[in-house]
């Protein structure tokens, strides 16, 4: 089913849909280098709908912007005020919100700076790896391709031409018949999924790669960890952000995708191993509940995370 809405926000204006377009000599579409944002919002307990994390998710658009040496032509309120009013026009609730900034048409090679564009587009779009992954876990595999070495690429920044390795590691994923694919590094380490960071759990532990790892540190990543420090005593864990290999991971309690789009997924099947149990572990199942209240509003300590569609 294709992705569609009302309308979308491009360079300072709402345009429908359908006339939301761009140039086929469009820079970023030949070379790749533009920058781009995953974001949710949901419709609260109150029956409110909010943006989780919206301005958290708008300065690191502008930190993967600068990393590009990409000049975007408005301020961050800007865009903060264009990613609501979207939510608004489109009359939405629980939704999926797109920035994306690219360098337009004009001049072609790789050294051309051609205009830099804006678009917002935000649109209905369910649970990613699926509701029942979220209940029941994935199947996963241990990716062909590695992960980028930190020195060839910038692995902090969401541009959009680094994600082509996690679209071949996707689709071979899912010719095999698994949900999503886990990346090592060159050093044999497990890093991440093809657009989700990666936790494990074994033996009250909780250990996720730490962010001088060949990681896009994720802000649902930063959402859980902070969640698990919260609450270590009553989920009875220690909570470490270490490095560990592809064998560690197989004998892991638990293991976990979190991201915007994949929220909180556990994995109950690495490779053809099973996975502790094989399906959705406690401390796991205790963490996605804690991160559902906090997206939804009902944990006052995580209100700020909420931006509210007005």
């Amino acid at each position: 089913m294709a992705t569609t809405s009302k309308e979308i926000w491009i360079d300072g204006e709402f345009r429908p849909w359908a006339d939301a377009n761009v140039h086929v000599m469009t820079h970023t579409l030949h070379y790749g280098l533009g920058v781009f944002e995953g974001i949710r919002a949901y419709q609260g307990a109150t029956g409110n709908v909010a943006v989780f994390r919206l301005a958290e998710h708008i300065d690191r658009l502008f930190d993967s912007a600068k990393v590009a040496r990409m000049e975007i032509p408005f301020e961050p309120e800007t865009l903060v005020k264009a990613c609501l009013e979207s939510i608004r026009v489109n009359d939405l609730k629980d939704c999926y919100l797109r920035p994306l900034a690219f360098y337009s048409d004009g001049e072609v090679g790789l050294g051309a700076v051609n205009p830099v564009r804006v678009s917002i587009s935000s649109f209905p779009w369910g649970t990613y790896l699926g509701k029942d992954g979220l209940e029941k876990g994935i199947r996963a595999k241990i990716s062909t391709l590695s992960r980028q070495h930190l020195g060839s690429n910038f692995l902090r920044a969401k541009i959009c031409g680094q994600y082509t390795t996690s679209i071949l590691a996707k689709r071979e994923a899912l010719r095999e018949g698994y949900q999503e694919a886990i990346f090592l590094d060159s050093n044999g380490y497990c890093t991440e999924g093809t657009g989700e960071n990666l936790f494990m759990i074994k033996d009250g532990v909780l250990k996720t790669p730490p962010e001088r790892s060949a990681i896009l540190p994720g802000i649902t990543r930063n959402t859980v960890l902070t969640l698990a420090r919260d609450h270590a005593e009553e989920l009875g864990i220690e909570i470490r952000e270490e490095s560990f290999a592809r064998d560690e991971l197989l004998l892991a309690d638990e293991v976990f995708l979190t991201g915007t789009a994949a929220e909180v997924t556990p994995i109950r099947e690495v490779g053809g191993s099973t996975i502790g149990e094989g399906g959705r572990g406690p401390i796991t199942t205790q963490l996605q509940k804690k991160y559902f209240d906090a997206v939804a509003g009902k944990i006052d300590k995580y209100r700020d995370w909420l931006a509210p569609v007005e």
